[in-house]
């Protein structure tokens, strides 16, 4: 590769990560309305830019999603401690937190399927370590799947949704959490068996 060559993907790579600082900030300041145009000009690249990355909003939504769940959410499923259930419980409320702090962002993803599709098998994959080291040590459901504690986040994000406004400290939040979370501890009672996940995109 030349020096010119290097340098190009150099600014490439500049120009990616300011579209992408510049669309979750739009989308949480301006809301989904946020136009790509808008966004190209608080990144400080051109439209054509903009476009040559992200051939549309679906596509620039979905990089913002895994631009999140990289920086600020996945950093947590991989700092173990010696207790198997904090560092699932943990990672779980990193996730709720970040979405309840990035709301404009979470409900495009949900918009778009971004959440259910490739990002979310994505997050399912990055849980699957936590949570198999939390059945070994005996302190969740033998019979959990990676779907379950997924499941706990969308829950608590639902149940708030309507409270949030009105409880900016995130009472209620930390309250649904630990709720569902203690379902996820051993019971005599064997959860039903899940349907098989629906292929990525349908």
């Amino acid at each position: 590769m030349t020096e010119r060559e290097r340098g190009l993907r150099a600014d490439a790579a500049r120009n990616y990560e300011r579209i992408l600082g510049a669309a979750v900030a739009a989308f949480e300041e301006i809301g989904p309305q946020a136009t790509l145009e808008e966004i190209a000009e608080r990144a400080q690249v051109s439209v054509i830019t903009l476009y040559r990355r992200f051939r549309n909003r679906d596509q620039l939504i979905r990089a913002v999603f895994d631009h999140v769940l990289a920086t600020e959410i996945e950093p947590m499923t991989t700092a173990h401690t010696d207790d198997p259930w904090r560092d699932l419980v943990g990672a779980l409320e990193t996730a709720i937190e970040v979405l309840a702090r990035r709301q404009v962002i979470h409900s495009l993803a949900l918009e778009f399927r971004a959440f259910a599709d490739e990002t979310g098998q994505r997050f399912l994959r990055f849980l699957e370590p936590l949570l198999r080291r939390a059945i070994d040590a005996k302190v969740v459901r033998p019979e959990l799947e990676a779907r379950d504690v997924v499941a706990v986040i969308v829950m608590t994000m639902a149940m708030t949704a309507t409270a949030h406004a009105g409880d900016p400290a995130g009472a209620a939040r930390r309250r649904y959490f630990a709720l569902l979370a203690e379902g996820l501890r051993p019971s005599a009672i064997t959860l039903p068996p899940l349907p098989p996940p629906e292929p990525c995109g349908q």
